[in-house]
């Protein structure tokens, strides 16, 4: 990675970046940050347990919501899932489409987008819920819940910052925008989940 003098207009322009996803941008190099993966991948390591988890749903149609430069959405639709890939930050959408150009990227805000489809499950498996900007956590929630078809599933993965968006909050979130809580884990794998650890995957329930 190496630091970059300036953020794109894209990112830097958008009002819904919260200050702490346009520092993470200012120090990371997007090809850097591909390569990463690329180079454990070809040294035999396992990089799609997100996507395995995902898969298990058996899902039809999925929104990777935050998808970044599309590694999971990807794999995903190689599966054969039909994907759709929405995040706030215009160049890893580009970077991902020049990956997959027959996938469909978006570039939109989580929290007032408005697509013109529902999916029966919605991904969020990357640290999305700490990178949005606070007020628009609540509102993210409600949005992604509106565009999950009846009974859809929403998945979502992030480190706990207990001085931060905390886990329960999540789950009054999820609560208030008409989601149960099916199942909890601590890791991808499926390891179960420890009260006192540092980071959850949450399947939620749409309302029928």
């Amino acid at each position: 990675m190496r630091v970059n003098d300036e953020v794109s207009p894209a990112l830097a322009n958008a009002a819904a970046v919260s200050p702490r996803w346009e520092q993470w941008r200012r120090r990371t190099d997007i090809g850097s940050y591909d390569e990463r993966f690329a180079r454990m991948a070809a040294r035999g390591d396992h990089v799609h347990g997100e996507a395995d988890f995902i898969a298990g749903y058996k899902p039809s149609s999925i929104l990777d919501a935050g998808c970044g430069t599309g590694r999971i959405a990807i794999e995903l639709n190689r599966r054969g899932v039909k994907v759709t890939g929405v995040d706030l930050d215009a160049d890893m959408i580009e970077a991902a489409r020049r990956k997959a150009p027959h996938i469909e990227w978006v570039v939109d805000d989580l929290a007032r987008m408005t697509l013109p489809m529902t999916f029966d499950l919605i991904a969020m498996p990357g640290n999305v819920m700490i990178y949005c900007r606070s007020e628009d956590r609540s509102l993210i929630v409600a949005n992604l819940a509106r565009h999950l078809e009846a009974g859809g599933v929403l998945i979502a993965g992030f480190t706990l910052e207990h001085d931060g968006y905390r886990l329960e909050q999540w789950d009054h979130d999820c609560a208030e925008s008409g989601l149960t809580l099916i199942n909890r884990f601590g890791t991808w794998d499926g390891d179960p989940f420890e009260p006192l650890g540092d980071y959850h995957v949450s399947v939620h329930r749409g309302s029928a």
